[in-house]
Formats: structure tokens, C-alpha cells, sequence
């Protein structure tokens, strides 16, 4: 047989072309700033975590944070879990943030898009320092508080779009009690879409999670999107459209 393969020149270790699906390329999405600024903002190409998309809950909790930067996020330290692109940190930073850690799963691809975005993202200061981690929830956090003065923790923690995971909960709540800096102040923003309405009790089982964990919870926010993210998708629409906002803090 190897004779016969010779014979008419085949590679029997050699996969067809087409065999492999091409490596999808990066991307670009805007979103402009209050100011009218306009922030280029690079996806990986894909990824099975989710990464390749801006997500309706980054897009609307950055606005969120950036009118209330006088309260929440000027002169703060500020961790982003499972960031994606990381826009909500981006906007934190250009906001006056004195320190922001964006993390996402440990992937290289992941981790490598965040440091590009946060060279890109046109600082007009060096004042805030701003750093890209990998991060497994519920992980030990010496690699996140090493790049904060403080290490009691963080004065702010971001949650854009992570509830859906709900075999993860345990481990999120886990992280924001270890990182969730002990004071009146502090506080976690856990804003999301149910993209699944018919899964919506689970998603809101994590608000339930942080309770019995010892947090505050309150919902501060609600906003109706103009469109859906994903057209095809079933399920009710105006709840496939709906931001949900909410704080997470210690009780006073």
C-alpha cells in the first residue's frame, strides 16, 4: 500500500485542504464616551468563553460607572472578573481609577487582548496603574492583590454578563468575598441580560448565594435596550432586551 501511495505522490499523513477550519481574525468594536470620544475596542477572533462578543451588560455598566466616576470609581481600586475585552476597566481608568486589574480565564489568547487593549486605550495620564491577569474564580488571589497598594482588597469589583454560568456561582461569590474590600464604601456592580429568560431564576439564584455569604444585595438598575443581541434566539424578547443592574456590599 505505501508502494502505491508513492506511486501516485500521496502524503497519507497529510490532512485535505479545507480539513481545518480557518483561525478566525480579531476585531473591532466602538463605544463612545460621554465626552463623544470614541474607543476602538479589539475582540479575539473566537472563543469558546465568550470573549469574541461586547456584551450589551459591559457596554451599559460602563456608561453606568462613568456618569457616577465621582462616586464610585475617581481615586479607586478597581478588579474586572471575566472581562472579555475589558471595557468597563478601560472606562474605569480613563475615569480617574488609581489602580485596575482586568482579569479573564487563564487563556493566552484572552489574557495577550486585554494587555492590547489596555495599551491602546490612549491614556492621557500614567496615573492609574492598570493591569491584565489571568484568573480561575475562587482561585487564590495573591496574583490579583500584588498589583494593588492595598491588599485588603479592592474598592470596586466588576460583574458584566457572568451570571448565565451557573455552575460558577459558588466560586464568584467566593472571589468577591476574598477580594471585596471590608469597608462602607466597597462596593460589586453585578449588572446582566437573561439571554435565556426561561433560566432567569438561576441566573438570580446567585443574588441569593451572596446573601447567604453574608453580602447586601440591591438592585439599582434597569434598563430596556433597543434591540435584542441575538435575533434568533428564543425566549421572550423584552427580557432578552433587559440590563439588570445590581450591588453587592458588606452590611454597615
Amino acid at each position: 500500500m505505501a508502494d502505491d501511495a508513492e506511486h501516485v505522490g500521496l502524503d497519507l499523513f497529510q490532512e485535505p485542504e479545507g480539513f481545518y477550519e480557518p483561525e478566525k481574525k480579531p476585531t473591532f468594536a466602538s463605544h463612545t464616551l460621554l465626552s463623544g470620544k470614541e474607543l476602538n475596542i479589539r475582540l479575539v477572533g473566537h472563543n469558546p468563553l465568550w470573549g469574541h462578543l461586547l456584551w450589551n451588560a459591559g457596554r451599559t455598566l460602563s456608561d453606568y460607572l462613568e456618569e457616577r466616576a465621582g462616586e464610585h470609581i475617581k481615586s479607586k481600586s478597581v478588579l474586572e472578573l471575566g472581562a472579555g475585552a475589558g471595557l468597563p476597566s478601560i472606562v474605569c481608568a480613563l475615569s480617574g481609577a488609581n489602580e485596575v486589574v482586568v482579569t479573564d480565564y487563564p487563556d493566552a489568547e484572552l489574557v495577550e487582548n486585554l494587555r492590547y487593549n489596555i495599551e491602546h486605550c490612549d491614556m492621557s495620564s500614567d496615573q492609574t496603574n492598570f493591569t491584565a491577569e489571568g484568573y480561575l474564580w475562587g482561585a487564590p488571589t495573591a496574583e490579583l492583590t500584588k498589583n494593588i497598594s492595598d491588599d485588603r482588597g479592592f474598592d470596586v469589583l466588576i460583574l458584566a454578563d457572568l451570571l448565565f454560568n451557573h455552575s460558577e456561582h459558588a466560586k464568584l461569590v467566593k472571589t468577591v468575598q476574598l477580594m471585596l474590600k471590608k469597608s462602607p464604601d466597597s462596593r460589586a456592580f453585578v449588572f446582566f441580560t437573561p439571554y435565556r429568560p426561561w433560566l432567569l431564576e438561576k441566573d438570580l439564584a446567585f443574588f441569593d448565594l451572596a446573601r447567604e455569604s453574608g453580602f447586601v444585595v440591591n438592585k439599582t438598575f434597569e434598563k430596556v435596550m433597543d434591540k435584542v443581541m441575538f435575533e434568533k434566539d428564543p425566549g421572550d424578547e423584552l427580557l432578552r432586551r433587559t440590563v439588570y443592574g445590581y450591588e453587592l456590599t458588606w452590611p454597615s
